[in-house]
């Protein structure tokens, strides 16, 4: 993830120097026909928006990267407990074994474990899934916190960005003391550009580190309830 991230960021950084000047005379050439399409307003935020871009990248990717994998983790048949009690009652221990192996969820996972501590007492084979429910759930929730982190940090990035903008617009006023609206305005609108940017990417991130936070939450509550089925089962033979 790190080295796919700095390939990312050098190709991203390169691609952003060599088209700098282009953009900038297309943009102009476009603003002083009142024309100025998204693409050349984009490009008029400056360097800034490279890392936003990158952010929105990544943001993207985590949602799409862990979306798939939570679906693949909740895919479990619901006969897989029935089945697994019935082979527990007829004390077929390989073939439930074999069955958890054919379920590759997280559910079957603690279930194997499960399964393989039978022997020792009760307590030690709940605490055994547990231990294994535990890990699956970090798992499930890899890369998650980091979509959080870009929701707070995008926003901030985007307004540091508007607000180097409108430093060097009224730097340019005090030096040359050419002080107008146009001045003011025909900068400022550009630079407000970096400050949707981040609010976007944010607004991204944010949905998305809720969405996927709900989804796990869904199926941590359904292990829990097939932990304690598993556990009942256990208790009654």
């Amino acid at each position: 993830m790190t080295s796919f991230l700095l390939q990312v960021t050098t190709a991203a950084t390169a691609a952003a120097d060599t088209a700098a000047t282009a953009a900038s005379q297309a943009a102009d050439a476009a603003a002083a026909t009142g024309d100025l399409s998204l693409i050349d307003l984009i490009l008029k935020g400056g360097w800034i928006m490279v890392p936003l871009f990158l952010l929105s990248f990544v943001s993207i990717y985590i949602i799409i990267e862990r979306y798939l994998t939570i679906r693949r983790a909740a895919v479990n048949p619901d006969s897989f407990m029935a089945g697994i009690r019935g082979l527990m009652v007829k004390g077929d221990l390989q073939g439930a074994k074999m069955l958890c192996a054919q379920n590759p969820s997280p559910l079957a996972r603690m279930v194997e474990k499960g399964i393989r501590r039978i022997g020792l007492p009760l307590k030690d084979i709940e605490s055994s899934v547990e231990n294994v429910g535990k890990i699956e759930i970090a798992r499930l929730e890899k890369n998650i916190s980091i979509l959080g982190i870009i929701a707070g940090i995008a926003p901030m990035l985007g307004f540091v960005g508007t607000i180097i903008g409108v430093i060097k617009i009224f730097y340019a006023i005090s030096t040359t003391g050419d002080f107008g609206i146009a001045q003011i305005s025909g900068g400022l609108y550009t630079k407000m550009v970096t400050s949707a940017a981040g609010l976007i990417v944010g607004i991204i991130a944010h949905v998305g580190y809720h969405w996927l936070s709900i989804m796990v939450e869904r199926l941590i509550f359904r292990m829990e309830n097939s932990a304690i089925e598993f556990m009942d089962i256990l208790q009654d033979n």
